[in-house]
This record gives C-alpha cells, sequence and structure tokens, in this order.
C-alpha cells in the first residue's frame, strides 16, 4: 500500500559534469511523477530567451552609405561583410557597461577573424570566425557598436536608437547554443514512479553555462514572486475595475459632490483626497472638527455610492496609497 503523502518529495541530488568547455549535464533527481517536465519545460524556454548576452547592433564603414554597398579592396561585399559580423560573439569587458562603441583601422593585404577584433573593450569569443578578405591596395575603417541585451531584436526596432550613419543589425543576443533535456525513471525507496531532469546547457563562451542556468533561475523566481504577495479577491468585476476603484483614491474630495459646508469642513482639516476618507473608519470620520451629523452622512453616503472595498484590502495595500496620497500633497 502507497503512503499517503501531504506534501510532494524535494529533490536532493544535483550532479553537474563538465562534457566540454561551455558545455555541461546536469542530473537532477528525484522528482514525483509529471513534476520533472514542470520544471524542466519553461527552465529551458528561459535559458534560450532571457539569459544575459552581447551582439552587435550596429556599424558605421567608411565610404559606405548601405549594406548594398562595396568597400574597394574587400573580396566581400558590404552584406556579406554584415553576416560574417553578426556570427562574431563579441563580450563586453567591463561588465557594468551596457554598450560600447569600438572603432577598427585594417590594411590589406589580410584574412580578417573574429581575434583580429579583440581589443582593451571587447572580447571576441569565437576568435577562429571568418570575417573579411582585404587584398593589397584594401583600407577598411570602420565603427561598430556592441550592446546587452536579451533574446532577438531585429534591426528595424534597433534603427531609430543608433547614430546618424549607422547601419542597423539584427541583434541575437542570447549566449545559449543549446539547452536540452530529457526525462528518465529513477528507483527511489523500490518505487520506480519517480523522475531524473537530465539537462544538458551549452553556451557560445560570452557566460558559462552555470552563469547562465542563475540568470534563467532569477528570471523564474522573479516571474513566480508576484503570486507569493497578498492576493485580494476582486468580486463582480475584473482586473481593470480594480484599476479604476484604486484611481478613486487619488481623486480631489472635489468628485464627490459634496455640499459646501461639508467640503469647506474637510478642506480645513486638511483632508484633500478621497483616499484620506476612504483609509479613515467612522470613528476617525466623526473626529474630524467641525463636521456634523449632516455632512457626516452626506460623506459616508457619498463614499458608499464609490463602491470600493477598503475591508478586503491588506494593511500593506493601505499603507502605500496612504503615502502615495501623502508623497502628492507634499509635492502640490
Amino acid at each position: 500500500m502507497n503512503r499517503i503523502k501531504v506534501t510532494p518529495s524535494v529533490p536532493t541530488n544535483l550532479e553537474v559534469e563538465k562534457v566540454k568547455e561551455n558545455h555541461i549535464r546536469l542530473n537532477v533527481y528525484p522528482y514525483e511523477s509529471g513534476y520533472a517536465i514542470s520544471i524542466a519545460h519553461p527552465l529551458r524556454r528561459l535559458l534560450l530567451s532571457s539569459t544575459v548576452g552581447y551582439a552587435p547592433v550596429g556599424i558605421k564603414i567608411e565610404g559606405v552609405q548601405h549594406e548594398f554597398d562595396s568597400v574597394r579592396g574587400m573580396l566581400e561585399d558590404v552584406a556579406e561583410f554584415i553576416i560574417n559580423l553578426k556570427n562574431i560573439r563579441f563580450k563586453i569587458k567591463d561588465e557594468e557597461k551596457d554598450n560600447v562603441t569600438v572603432s577598427f583601422s585594417f590594411s590589406g593585404p589580410k584574412e580578417l577573424y573574429g581575434k583580429d577584433l579583440s581589443n582593451d573593450e571587447i572580447e571576441v569569443v569565437t576568435p577562429d570566425n571568418f570575417l573579411a578578405t582585404l587584398n593589397e591596395d584594401a583600407q577598411l575603417n570602420f565603427e561598430v557598436i556592441v550592446k546587452k541585451g536579451i533574446g532577438y531584436v531585429p534591426s528595424e526596432a534597433i534603427r531609430e536608437s543608433l547614430p546618424e550613419g549607422f547601419i542597423p543589425l539584427d541583434a541575437f543576443f542570447t549566449p545559449v547554443k543549446k539547452a536540452v533535456y530529457t526525462i528518465e525513471n529513477v528507483l527511489v525507496e523500490d518505487n520506480p514512479n519517480y523522475e531524473k531532469i537530465v539537462f544538458d546547457i551549452e553556451t557560445d563562451g560570452q557566460v558559462d553555462p552555470v552563469k547562465a542556468l542563475k540568470m534563467a533561475l532569477d528570471v523564474l523566481y522573479n516571474q513566480l514572486a508576484i503570486f507569493n504577495n497578498d492576493i485580494t479577491l476582486i468580486e463582480g468585476g475584473s482586473a481593470k475595475n480594480g484599476a479604476q476603484n484604486e484611481q478613486i483614491f487619488f481623486e480631489k474630495i472635489d468628485a464627490l459632490g459634496l455640499s459646501a459646508r461639508s467640503y469647506n469642513s474637510l478642506q480645513r482639516a486638511g483632508v484633500e483626497y478621497v483616499g484620506e476618507l476612504l483609509l479613515m473608519d467612522k470613528d476617525e470620520l466623526k473626529n474630524i472638527k467641525n463636521l456634523g451629523k449632516k455632512s457626516l452622512d452626506e460623506i459616508e453616503e457619498r463614499l458608499e455610492d464609490l463602491d470600493v472595498d477598503v475591508e478586503s484590502m491588506t494593511p500593506q495595500m493601505k499603507s502605500t496609497i496612504a503615502e502615495k496620497i501623502q508623497q502628492i500633497k507634499s509635492k502640490g
């Protein structure tokens, strides 16, 4: 008879094997049946889409107006040169920098490779990638903008952010070349239905695979963290209605359409925003100086018409709204 559980088992084994340079294999187990794929699949997607890498986003070549132009003495046309450049993988040496602009000047005859582009600001992690062939009368002068980013950004989305004269490039930022997993069964205490994740991660060298894994995990944690916040249910409406209700807190009390007597009493008491009234309990409302019963009833009626469920709000939400109102008042 199977033991009845109240919580699922937690994996206790993590084995990391170095397959080769920039390639690791993880073995993680044991998982309850069905859990392994629930963990491995989103992690794989985030490894491929959300790990930070570097890419050239723009190039300016002396004497060249567009990517269909040519450079005298260079065997490749500019379009082919750009394709070769995009296949070279860069890394900004100063990790605090999000972008750098680097200049290069080469004379022929010479065959150019990735290694020729390494300098004090950038490192080329694919030094053997071919770039161009220059003959004896060639002079190639160009600037490249290298940026940090995630995923893929098409050239059209980059164009407007570039200085004049730069040709935009499709940017492939992700440093992860391969992220694949398999799910295997593993025996635990005579139970063959537990699972093991076998995960291969390979990068291009911009970051090592362990760091890439940590990046993906951070993204996953951050995306899920919001579900661990206090949750307030919104009845009879949608999330949009909730947002509209929250905006009511920051409306001036003029919006309530109060009588002059009630309005003036609130003004003298320093109450300017609807949220200040909504966050008060009945005793606090009664203690507002020079606010008679008739005015109190009027204010309570107007607040009820707003249909804002203050009681369901968490103390943290109330505190945040109160702080925002005070900030608005201090600026005004």
